[in-house]
């Protein structure tokens, strides 16, 4: 397995590279968002980013914005946000990204009254972003998202466009699968399911309420269970600890932790 952690975009990206590769990482997950790590900015340091990776050694996993509307209703602010994945795509490629994980459009306000129009115009977003990833040579690896994204967050979700797309992946976030209903075990039907199109990975763990990005073991998901299942896939790529604290040496604990689990498994 490669491990990876994520830089916080309010801290200047080199110095999160410097921070991370520290702690032995073998890729720094990139997340592109204002203000630190817009594609404009990452565009103007891409000399010096590159350079700090090489210099340790490490390589690069691209998220894309997150804080875009996708699947809004108003036409301009999906296209707005359009403009913003693709020039992001774009700035992956010029970075030499192994892959770019995204996030479907979240469906909220009016949205959720006309759920099957909102579906569509996040499909059709979708489709238009994983188009470009491709002309682009990327790998692209959707991820699993939570009830209140309204779709994209049980299995089911994910068959038809993953039928429609056969180079699209999957990424599996843990802690978002166990955020409605933990006692359903969703992490261990999305990698039963869909284990041969597993391109990435996300470990934090939560109390099944919220997106606590807590350190594992200080939640409820047995992540023992999700380590036996991930090798019994026969998954052995990239996983990102995306655990959001103060206290960084959590990352590392965390990441050995995992990978004993996956040694016992």
């Amino acid at each position: 397995m490669l491990y990876g952690a994520m830089n916080f975009p309010i801290k200047p990206i080199v110095d999160e590279i410097e921070e991370i590769a520290a702690l032995g990482f073998d890729f720094l997950e990139l997340a592109m968002d204002p203000p630190e790590a817009h594609y404009s900015t990452l565009r103007d340091s891409r000399d010096r980013i590159r350079n700090a990776l090489n210099a340790h050694g490490m390589q690069l996993v691209c998220h894309l914005p997150t804080f875009v509307s996708i699947a809004d209703l108003t036409e301009s602010i999906r296209k707005a946000s359009l403009s913003e994945m693709h020039s992001s795509l774009q700035v992956a490629a010029e970075l030499g990204a192994l892959k770019v994980v995204l996030h479907p459009g979240h469906i909220g306000g009016l949205g959720v009254f006309v759920k099957d129009l909102a579906l569509t115009c996040g499909m059709d977003s979708l489709t238009a972003i994983i188009a470009e990833a491709d002309r682009l040579g990327l790998c692209v690896c959707l991820e699993n998202m939570f009830p209140r994204f309204q779709t994209f967050f049980d299995p089911p979700h994910f068959t038809e466009i993953l039928d429609q797309f056969p180079d699209l992946k999957l990424t599996i976030d843990a802690g978002h699968a166990n955020i409605g209903n933990p006692d359903d075990f969703r992490y261990l039907e999305f990698v039963r399911k869909f284990g041969h199109r597993l391109g990435h990975v996300h470990l934090s763990d939560n109390l099944g309420q919220r997106d606590d990005h807590l350190p594992l073991g200080k939640g409820t998901i047995d992540f023992e269970l999700f380590a036996r299942a991930l090798k019994q896939s026969g998954y052995n790529g990239t996983i990102t600890l995306e655990i959001f604290s103060e206290d960084r040496s959590q990352l590392l604990s965390s990441k050995e932790a995992f990978a004993a689990m996956l040694a016992a498994a």
